[in-house]
């Protein structure tokens, strides 16, 4: 396969923005989900923010950096509905996460509760974190199919115990795709005491968000994923009466600043010696671009072809979807179920479709069920999808 293949109109993208990615257009790309795409424009800010700091990097980490953050952050609190002093970037949600489960004091007998949707590094932080202090990470099951927002939040507040301190769930789950109801979930656990804490590592560019109304104490995300903004770009935020629970991971200059910035929350995350903040920077070129193209109109003609892509597998596999088709349940990115073979280990599924029909999609295997988790993008056509459905139908 080359990347030089030439576009025919049955290849061109579902909406004009998407010929502005540098994705392969002789690939079926159907895994936006797992690692985002930047878009030119975006990346052409990325690499100028990278050209600048290499002209002079003492004046930009040393006297400019400061500055240019705070203005990013504003930016970037904008989009999400949030105060600019209440957020901090942080290379990806996995690392927000291990500020918070760290930096919480568990004590002996002290529980956090999950669900089983929750993405592997996320678990297992919470796992590392719990066993040494004598707590214990649970994960509540949430079976499928999912059809009632209020039911999700009753069965996963059977687990709630008296010993229960944090609860830990994803805004959207990463082996099944789906949007949790966790507006609902932070209210409760708020009327109980419960701190809660959101994994939105896919949530934005999907959902449009309004951190300071959700009522969590503590959110992280991705922007390398749905925003489409450079690798390496994230955000924690932290409700103002919670930030000082956290303690930095990294002890640098941040750490009793002699010059301390709005609040110790930015000086111990944002301050941690020499890295390149080109990601961070480029943040709000990722914002601009969407709301350029009117993302809104592409997340929809995105859930259209991914509606037609599960009832195209449905109709092929003869298995229930997991979920109504409806945007409170799920956006760009859908998880259809696929017939669980034990003699087909999911990576070799996973392998022959990308190796055989040029297909980069996830196989997952999930509580004992296997699906293929779907992601469209602005860049994709409903070739893609034909393309899915002929490996698909080839190998099972």
């Amino acid at each position: 396969m080359t990347s030089e293949a030439k576009m025919t109109a049955a290849d061109a993208p579902i909406v004009p923005a998407g010929a502005l990615f540098q994705v392969r257009r002789d690939i079926a790309f159907l895994n936006h989900g797992s690692y985002g795409a930047c878009p030119r424009p975006v990346f052409e800010v990325y690499q100028q923010w990278q050209r600048e700091l290499e002209a002079q990097p003492v004046e930009f980490l040393g006297r400019r950096l400061s500055g240019l953050l705070a203005e990013a952050r504003a930016r970037l609190a904008a989009y999400l509905g949030a105060d600019a002093d209440d957020l901090v970037f942080v290379p990806n949600a996995t690392y927000g996460m291990n500020i918070v489960a760290r930096s919480l004091e568990l004590r002996p007998g002290d529980e956090v509760l999950g669900t089983d949707h929750e993405y592997g590094a996320v678990a297992r932080t919470w796992r590392f974190v719990c066993g040494p202090r004598g707590a214990t990470y649970r994960a509540q099951p949430i079976p499928l199919p999912v059809t009632d927002a209020d039911a999700l939040v009753e069965r996963l507040w059977e687990a709630v115990t008296e010993r229960t301190r944090v609860i830990v769930v994803s805004h959207i789950t990463s082996p099944t795709a789906l949007s949790f109801p966790v507006a609902a979930i932070c209210r409760r656990a708020a009327a109980h005491g419960i701190l809660t804490v959101v994994d939105g590592a896919h949530a934005p560019g999907q959902i449009d968000l309004a951190l300071d109304a959700l009522g969590v104490d503590f959110y992280t995300g991705n922007l390398h994923k749905w925003l489409c903004a450079p690798k390496g770009s994230g955000f924690l935020y932290a409700r103002p009466e919670r930030q000082s629970l956290l303690r930095p991971l990294a002890v640098s200059w941040g750490w009793e600043a002699e010059r301390p910035g709005p609040s110790p929350f930015q000086d111990y995350f944002e301050w941690t010696g020499t890295d390149d903040p080109a990601a961070y920077l480029s943040v709000p070129a990722a914002i601009a671009f969407q709301r350029e193209h009117d993302w809104p109109a592409v997340r929809a003609a995105c859930h259209t072809l991914a509606a037609t892509a599960r009832v195209r597998i449905a109709a092929l596999t003869g298995l229930p979807q997991i979920s109504p088709d409806s945007p409170d349940w799920w956006i760009q990115m859908c998880a259809a179920p696929l017939p669980m073979r034990a003699d087909v280990p999911r990576e070799e599924l996973q392998h022959r479709l990308w190796e055989e029909h040029g297909v980069e999609v996830p196989i997952t295997d999930w509580q004992g069920r296997r699906f293929v988790r779907v992601s469209i993008q602005a860049y994709n056509t409903p070739a893609d999808v034909d393309r899915l459905l002929a490996g698909l139908a080839a190998l099972l």
